[in-house]
């Protein structure tokens, strides 16, 4: 039975736009973020996560976030900034009913303000899911 739970971890990683070498930060890590999923997310890339000090280019930010954590528009310009020009972030907030929950609306209405597309929201665990922030494509490039 675990290998099918760490099957579903490490298409979660594919599922988030991971891909093996990739430079993956993490910030806002604490006890509740869900283990598994940093796990596999490492074994994927075959590396360890960078943390919020990290100097390098970003691919992929990892921001877990809960109600309480402060000012999202604040955390999403910090993510952004050490952010590779095609780079994500993926807010990744407590599910319904979880503590910490975060109200969509929230992350909807802090994505105009720093300049980002909001793309697409996955399950990212059993108590957590994920939100895709993109820098916004022109027409003419689609």
């Amino acid at each position: 039975m675990v290998a099918a739970g760490d099957a579903d971890y490490s298409s979660v990683a594919e599922r988030l736009g991971i891909k093996p070498d990739m430079v993956v930060q993490e910030i806002g890590w604490d006890e509740d973020v869900d283990d598994d999923l940093r796990a596999a997310i490492e074994e994927h890339i075959g590396g360890e996560l960078l943390d919020e000090d990290a100097d390098e280019v970003i691919d992929v930010v990892l921001l877990w976030w809960r109600e309480d954590d402060g000012d999202l528009v604040d955390a999403i310009m910090d993510a952004r900034s050490p952010l590779d020009e095609s780079g994500v972030i993926w807010v990744l907030t407590p599910k319904t009913g979880q503590p910490g929950h975060v109200e969509p609306s929230e992350i909807a209405e802090a994505v105009p303000t720093v300049g980002l597309a909001q793309t697409s929201n996955i399950s990212v665990g059993a108590n957590w899911a994920g939100t895709k922030l993109v820098s916004p494509k022109s027409k003419s490039k689609r």
